[in-house]
């Protein structure tokens, strides 16, 4: 039996966090053969940059890796999306807010803290590394990529199997 699941990573321009969290997301979905059950996406809480790539420092870190990161492009959360995804992850409690004030109350329960996933971390948020130094965006990454081999499992052992 066929089933996708959708998830869909939220910060604040959906230029640094959020894209790197897809790129990361989507590289470890690919390599466990997973990419045809898992729809992976990201926006942004504010319209800053639609339509933007992503910051150039987040891609050199992420490239660093492994990661590519270059065919995102920024677009915002909009209504339909807490429909349409499964798992709507932002990287912070300030894009949480927003997101629990904008969806519909049927759907806030797909809203959750992305570090959720990053089982052995006390720490919750992805911190914005846009106004500091290259050294943010390696920190990111290793959030990020912490968190997303946490919620592939997750999604594993309780969506797909």
């Amino acid at each position: 039996m066929f089933i996708m699941v959708s998830v869909l990573f939220v910060c604040m321009g959906n230029i640094c966090r959020s894209p790197t969290a897809e790129g990361v997301f989507r590289s470890h979905v690919q390599q466990a053969g997973m990419a045809s059950k898992i729809s992976i996406d990201s926006a942004g809480t504010h319209s800053y940059h639609v339509g933007g790539a992503p910051d150039k420092r987040s891609q050199r870190a992420a490239k660093s890796r492994g990661y590519d990161l270059s065919d995102i492009r920024a677009r915002k959360v909009v209504e339909e999306d807490f429909i349409q995804f499964d798992y709507i992850l932002p990287m912070d409690r300030a894009n949480l807010a927003y997101l629990l004030d904008l969806g519909p109350d049927e759907h806030l329960k797909r809203v959750k803290l992305f570090l959720e996933f990053a089982v052995n971390r006390t720490e919750r948020e992805v911190p914005d590394p846009y106004y500091g130094g290259i050294s943010g965006f390696d920190r990111v990454l290793d959030l990020v990529e912490e968190a997303s081999l946490g919620l592939l499992t997750h999604i594993q052992q309780t969506r797909l199997s």
